[in-house]
């Protein structure tokens, strides 16, 4: 199994007579296939939760609309790395075929990257949200202050990203965890489809920027609400407004900025 993690000693800069032993997060390419033969491309991510990341990522990617359209999903161990054989059903394997080929290696899964098209602010297929449910700030507060002591990769490392999902009462229910953001949330997305559940009534946190990708992840696996450490782009807003979600972003536990969907949050 890959490691997750390495420890390595390393000198100050300062006093190059001491050493400190430090872990740092390992990385591992990950080599994407469909039905054992159409390649996808190559992504680094930390290695683990695979299965959960081939589901949300064919999801987001619109490569599937449902989970039973996955038939199989295969983790194989070789020299160079991992390889992550996706058995899909044969009319969404059409669709993939008919698609433009992606020129994509050796990085996160991004929504865009290794396209040749660029989708603008109205690339949706669904409608804007509805108001199903309010959140009330002080549910946010709770789930940002509890949010560090379930990345519990990052706390070992200090340096991977996280992506969970809180429910109403500001309870956190699910986190996955990666080198790259939008694995970690394609991770999230994706062990939440496996369990047969649905992105209603809660909301998700992200340690990173809200970037138009990362916007495009979460309008298609159908998350209303977005709570995001750092700030949106506005690619990213737009497309957050236009859906009518609700976006709050450089989301710290002293203060916290709402970008659009006031409507969705109550007064208490």
């Amino acid at each position: 199994m890959t490691p997750l993690f390495q420890s390595r000693t390393v000198t100050l800069l300062s006093r190059p007579e001491e050493e400190i032993v430090l872990n740092i997060a390992d990385e591992a390419p990950v080599r994407l296939v469909f039905n054992g033969i159409v390649p996808h491309g190559v992504m680094m991510m930390t290695p683990d939760h695979l299965t959960d990341f081939a589901y949300g990522y064919c999801l987001t990617e619109q490569i599937i609309t449902d989970k039973k359209q996955i038939r199989s999903v295969s983790v194989l161990d070789g020299e160079d790395g991992l390889t992550l054989d996706v058995t899909i059903s044969g009319d969404r394997l059409s669709i993939l075929l008919r698609r433009r080929p992606r020129a994509q290696t050796g990085h996160s899964s991004c929504g865009l990257c290794g396209t040749d098209t660029v989708l603008s602010v109205d690339a949706h297929e669904e409608g804007p949200f509805p108001i199903n449910a309010k959140i009330a700030p002080t549910v946010i507060l709770r789930a940002l202050h509890d949010l560090e002591k379930w990345q519990t990769l990052n706390a070992t490392t200090r340096m991977v990203h996280g992506a969970a999902w809180a429910d109403q009462n500001g309870k956190i229910l699910l986190i996955r965890e990666d080198i790259g953001r939008h694995n970690a949330l394609d991770k999230l997305i994706g062990a939440w489809m496996c369990d047969d559940r649905l992105f209603e009534n809660g909301f998700c946190l992200l340690t990173s920027r809200y970037s138009y990708e990362m916007a495009l992840k979460t309008v298609r696996a159908g998350m209303a609400t977005v709570v995001a450490v750092s700030a949106p782009t506005d690619r990213a807003f737009r497309l957050s407004q236009k859906m009518n979600q609700t976006l709050i972003a450089i989301a710290r536990q002293d203060r916290q900025f709402v970008f659009c969907g006031e409507a969705r949050l109550s007064g208490g």
